[in-house]
């Protein structure tokens, strides 16, 4: 517990606080709570729930997630780790990726109760060319990492193959020596670097395949054609800030560099006709998608296709996503077989990967307010059948606006689309969430922070707050706008990190006492009812298609299945595959034309 002075004992402030601020709901009992090192700025949780990590002012420590003691240490003075994400390797082995206050990112491993520097991604060589990391991402496992860089207002994707397996064979190597009699404690291994994979910059339209009007259509390549507008979409848009602005262009450039780019890795999902036979371990990320800010598609790339030792060499994209308005956030389910789209004009599109086409679009009634961010909710197994069909879907989102307001969004195949306002836009700007995040142990809830320091869990059926809670009276909930805070998803418990109150210090320069505050939401007989177990793993079937006959069957069956009616389509084998491949591709201009009506 925390080592300031009080008058009281810290359980009696805590029920006094509870009995204080207790309204508008029931409140969630504080199980715990646990001093900070200094500047704790980040938490992340271990998937199977035995780890806690803190980024802070000197470095970062791993914790014991149940009984909050600190396993290791990896300290250096005036470095400040700003970001942190822990991921289990193999048993006894976890990989975390960090990025300080410098925007340099690096990969550590905790191995056998020590932490270990593996590799500094984005190592300053020259001074003017700093490099710049925005995010740093690892997939499940730790095979791939993502990290976005930024480098002379230039910014790219860089996504990168990690060697786990000589990895775990270079840390048993480091805990060898370490057990050594004569050891002083120093390890001797230089662990192998990471490779790129693959660089991903904002696509180009190749020299002479522009589009010589805005409204010009080329039929010979879908690729290419939709690079083209989304290229003449922004050029337009760069013209008419400028018009409107009175600014000038620089010489040479057309259009605004993308600020930044957002990925998601995706699992195994369907595989099409010429697409690697190999055989993918579960879990496996097998494709990453991208999107830069100000564009209209969503773009995948293969990883298995990216060239080899050739990190120089700018990769078209394996598949595109054409949208019809400007793309502001995203989401993917825990499954990754679908992803939510929330585009600019308040449209919110879903795209199914088995059939790649979309699931459906949904025109949101917050046309007053650009939507901000979105999730996935109550996202639980997929089907398993093995037969090559369709099965029924239907998936929940979560919305916010830049407003403040949050929706719900109800879709799916067969069913009509449903909104619904859980939250109307703030009076007060203390009353916007910051923080939003769905539970996934607790069916329909989902967390919200607000501006102000208020906690509660929302019931995103019922539009009502099941319980609140409360830091005790001395402390109050770090930088509110932006908490510090994990879900350790198998233990079922909130960590958050708690300031101390400036009226409960000694003196003003004293400096404020952080402490980590822990709810154990499956303690609560409040929360009993809403307490579901979540799957174990996010892996489901892969659908294989051998011809291209069944591929277009697959995307046909999901045409006749749809809420909007079509009318029932031929049999293939009686038409022909080319004519096939046409209708397919003029459906989806056709579907963006109707969503570009649907948006205006």
């Amino acid at each position: 517990m925390s080592s300031h002075a009080r008058k009281s004992t810290p359980e009696s402030e805590m029920e006094a606080a509870c009995k204080a601020q207790k309204s508008g709901g029931e409140t969630l009992e504080l199980c715990g709570a646990k001093q900070l090192p200094e500047s704790t700025n980040c938490l992340a949780c271990s998937e199977d729930g035995t780890y806690l990590s803190l980024g802070h002012s000197r470095g970062l420590s791993v914790w014991c997630a149940s009984s909050l003691i600190c396993a290791a240490d990896w300290l250096e003075d005036r470095l400040e780790i700003t970001s942190i994400q822990m991921t289990r390797m193999a048993e006894r082995a976890y990989l975390l990726s960090t990025i300080d206050d410098m925007g340099v990112a690096r990969v550590f491993a905790y191995h056998y109760d020590s932490i270990h520097l593996l590799s500094v991604v984005n190592i300053m060589e020259d001074i003017n060319k700093r490099s710049i990391c925005l995010s740093f991402e690892l997939s499940e496992g730790g095979h791939y990492g993502a990290a976005s860089i930024s480098c002379n207002g230039v910014v790219w994707l860089e996504v990168y193959h990690l060697p786990s397996e000589t990895w775990l064979k270079e840390l048993e190597m480091a805990a060898s020596q370490t057990q050594e009699p004569n050891s002083s404690g120093d390890v001797d291994v230089k662990f192998s670097p990471l490779s790129v994979a693959t660089k991903i910059k904002p696509p180009k339209v190749p020299a002479g395949m522009g589009l010589n009007s805005p409204h010009e259509v080329q039929t010979t390549d879908f690729l290419i054609h939709y690079l083209a507008v989304d290229v003449d979409t922004r050029s337009r848009q760069w013209e008419e800030h400028f018009f409107n602005t009175g600014g000038e262009k620089t010489k040479g450039r057309t259009s605004e560099s993308p600020k930044h780019c957002t990925q998601h890795f995706l699992l195994p999902c369907i595989q099409f006709p010429g697409d690697s036979k190999a055989e993918t371990q579960p879990g496996l990320p097998v494709a990453v998608c991208v999107w830069w800010s100000g564009s209209h598609n969503l773009f995948q790339y293969l990883l298995q296709k990216a060239p080899k030792n050739k990190p120089d060499v700018e990769p078209m994209p394996d598949v595109l996503w054409p949208n019809a308005k400007e793309i502001l956030c995203s989401a993917v389910s825990r499954c990754t077989r679908y992803i939510a789209l929330g585009l600019d004009n308040a449209l919110v599109c879903v795209w199914d990967r088995q059939s790649g086409s979309p699931l459906s679009i949904v025109s949101m009634p917050a046309t007053e307010s650009a939507l901000f961010r979105m999730q996935f909710v109550d996202d639980g197994p997929v089907s398993t059948d093995d037969s090559q069909t369709l099965p029924e879907a239907e998936v929940h989102l979560l919305v916010v606006c830049k407003s403040g307001a949050i929706h719900t969004v109800t879709t799916g195949r067969g069913t009509q689309s449903c909104t619904m306002l859980l939250t109307e836009r703030p009076k007060d700007s203390g009353d916007f969430p910051a923080t939003t995040a769905s539970v996934p142990f607790l069916q329909s809830l989902f967390l919200e922070v607000q501006r102000n320091g208020k906690m509660f869990l929302q019931d995103g059926i019922n539009k009502t707050t099941v319980c609140l809670l409360i830091l005790p009276k001395t402390h109050l909930i770090a930088t509110p706008c932006n908490p510090v805070y994990t879900l350790n998803i198998k233990q079922q418990t909130l960590f958050i990190r708690g300031d101390q109150h400036p009226s409960y210090r000694e003196s003003s320069e004293e400096d404020s006492q952080s402490q980590l505050f822990i709810f154990c939401f499956e303690k609560s007989d409040i929360l009993k009812q809403y307490i579901v177990s979540p799957p174990d793993s996010p892996q489901q079937k892969t659908l294989s298609f051998v011809t291209l006959e069944e591929t277009c069957n697959l995307y046909l069956q999901q045409r006749c299945c749809g809420s909007i009616a079509v009318t029932p389509a031929e049999p293939l084998s009686e038409m022909n595959g080319e004519q096939a491949i046409d209708d397919w591709v003029q459906t989806g201009v056709d579907e963006t034309e109707d969503e570009q009506n649907v948006g205006q």
